[in-house]
């Protein structure tokens, strides 16, 4: 199993700590490094950032969001970075949800979620692989545009630069079981959302089709220290978050999936607590055991011995959200 170092996406602004975290999970033998975005900072710029202070780390976004860009947009993004990086990039995309798609970026939620990945996939690897025009007769993604308001000029193009690799990793952030077997049909990889090893019969169908090479790379929060319960508080705080307040009280992919992982009634209530503004009442009543199961956290012998579990079951990549290069440590130590 590999290291992965994950820094999500800025919060009030730009961590000025990044590029040296970077650089020692680098020298401490990480395998990679991820960035993320949500409604503010974007996912590429800090990634093209931290290759400016690395020379070996794998480049990934975990996760870009497709209705942030058009999907030749992110071909061109991924392949330049590609090329900036010497063929380190790693492509992750999600289609994130109803709240956000709509809400930040102004464009309507698809009627069918799996069409709309297929398709974004598609045309990007038709750019990666520079073999001719883009060509999608296609619901979401149609090349060349075809709709009623068609001018009926467009025309068919290729990328003028050759990308460095025509098969750059692609990898799809999905929660569903539908989504999932997709994911492993059509990716290079599989970004989960709260994963914990002790539920990988959750996912035994769906990965039992995966292809050689097929990446698993779960996010987990980590953190060395001798109280675990006050190590567990930023953990309880972001699924407090995303839970109760990634979603509509209707449609929350987040609360569906820690209900999926046998927690419904609490995921339901921290849900009603956060939609009513009690945001503390909410991060409390996320069960401690929820918490701990889809992190690491805990003194060093705790954490070598969760660890064995990650090792144990699919997981090819374990990407570390870590507040400190002890931690790190400590992993990379472990994981040998």
């Amino acid at each position: 199993m590999r290291l992965g170092l994950a820094l999500g996406y800025w919060g009030r602004g730009p961590d000025p700590r990044h590029p040296e975290l970077a650089r020692q999970a680098e020298e401490l033998g990480y395998d990679s490094v991820w960035t993320a975005e949500s409604w503010g900072s974007d996912a590429f710029t800090p990634l093209t950032w931290i290759a400016a202070h690395t020379s070996r780390l794998r480049l990934g976004t975990a996760i870009a969001q497709m209705a942030a860009r058009t999907p030749t947009a992110t071909a061109m993004q991924a392949l330049t970075l590609d090329h900036l990086s010497g063929g380190r990039m790693m492509l992750g995309l999600g289609l994130s949800g109803p709240q956000v798609v709509e809400g930040w970026y102004g464009r309507p939620f698809p009627t069918s979620p799996l069409t709309a990945t297929r398709e974004y996939v598609d045309v990007i690897r038709q750019v990666l692989r520079r073999e001719g025009p883009v060509r999608l007769d296609g619901r979401y993604h149609a090349h060349p545009y075809a709709g009623p308001d068609a001018t009926g000029l467009g025309k068919p193009l290729k990328p003028i630069v050759h990308p460095l690799r025509p098969h750059l990793p692609v990898l799809l952030g999905a929660e569903g079981p539908k989504n999932i077997a997709q994911t492993v049909r059509i990716a290079d990889g599989w970004l989960p959302l709260y994963w914990s090893p002790q539920r990988t019969p959750l996912y035994e169908t769906a990965l039992a089709e995966a292809p050689d090479g097929f990446m698993v790379a779960p996010m987990a929060q980590a953190r060395v220290c001798d109280d675990i319960a006050e190590g567990l508080r930023p953990v309880k705080a972001m699924l407090g978050f995303y839970i109760g307040g990634m979603g509509h009280a209707a449609r929350n992919f987040h609360a569906d999936l820690m209900a999926r992982m046998g927690y419904e009634d609490e995921a339901r209530r921290v849900q009603e607590l956060f939609l009513a503004g009690r945001r503390d009442e909410a991060i409390a009543a996320v069960p401690d055991a929820f918490a701990d199961e889809v992190s690491l956290i805990g003194p060093r012998e705790r954490i070598a011995e969760r660890l064995e579990l990650w090792r144990k079951g699919p997981v090819t990549d374990l990407l570390v959200i870590a507040p400190d290069p002890e931690t790190l440590r400590v992993l990379a130590e472990l994981n040998t």
